[in-house]
């Protein structure tokens, strides 16, 4: 089997069908989720005027998110538009507490909104059952986080080989395993840290987490790479 066979992608040239996520078989499920012109209205002013459809890979409309502490909402997000399109890089800058890690936490589904919506190639993500949200993870985003999220336990290898290991499942990954190890060899190399594979995240510098992050981030060959790099 050679390496291209790792990580199948379900999408299309034309983009992902969400019919291709097996949502109907997991608990929770809810049907297909519709274009842009056919979705039910965001929350908008007056003024605006329908959205047609476009060819976004990953979008944000009309986002709004907030945090309760005690008796006070406080507002993060306030009405947020991001288009992002295939081969764009996009960064989002400000000051601490703006909230661009909130905002990134939205587009990778792992918060939802307050109002508005987020789609991922014209289809509404941000309300898909846990299940549908945890195989867009694995599949279609790459997520490189601010404090890395490494696994102490396991080798840095064996930290960038999670994604097969949770999207192949244990007999999928048992099966592919030489050309999965192959993949994360590549990517740590890749990222200079081929001599490494057997260290664990303690054994790192604060760089080589990061970049065994990134490796991690890419190995499944995301549609979307999401990164949140602190300025220190």
């Amino acid at each position: 089997m050679s390496d291209m066979d790792l990580f199948p992608q379900t999408y299309g040239a034309r983009g992902l069908n969400l019919s291709d996520v097996p949502l109907a078989s997991l608990p929770g499920a809810i049907p297909r989720v519709p274009q842009f012109q056919d979705s039910p209205a965001p929350i908008t002013s007056a003024s605006e005027s329908p959205r047609p459809a476009t060819s976004e890979i990953l979008a944000a409309h009309f986002v709004r998110k907030s945090y309760r502490k005690g008796p006070l909402s406080i507002p993060v997000l306030q009405g947020v538009e991001l288009a992002v399109h295939q081969g764009e890089f996009v960064s989002i800058v400000g000051p601490s507490g703006c909230g661009k890690t909130t905002l990134l936490h939205l587009l990778a589904t792992l918060d939802r909104p307050d109002a508005g919506e987020i789609c991922f190639e014209g289809n509404r993500i941000d309300n898909l059952p846990t299940a549908g949200r945890d195989i867009l993870r694995n599949r279609y985003f790459g997520m490189v986080f601010q404090f890395y999220h490494l696994l102490p336990e396991l080798s840095v290898l064996e930290n960038v080989l999670m994604p097969a290991m949770i999207g192949q499942g244990i007999f999928g990954y048992l099966a592919n395993r030489s050309a999965n190890r192959a993949r994360a060899t590549e990517m740590l190399k890749m990222v200079g840290l081929g001599h490494r594979t057997k260290h664990k995240p303690r054994e790192l510098s604060g760089g080589e987490m990061q970049r065994t992050a990134i490796a991690r981030a890419l190995v499944s060959r995301p549609q979307v790479l999401l990164a949140d790099v602190a300025d220190r």
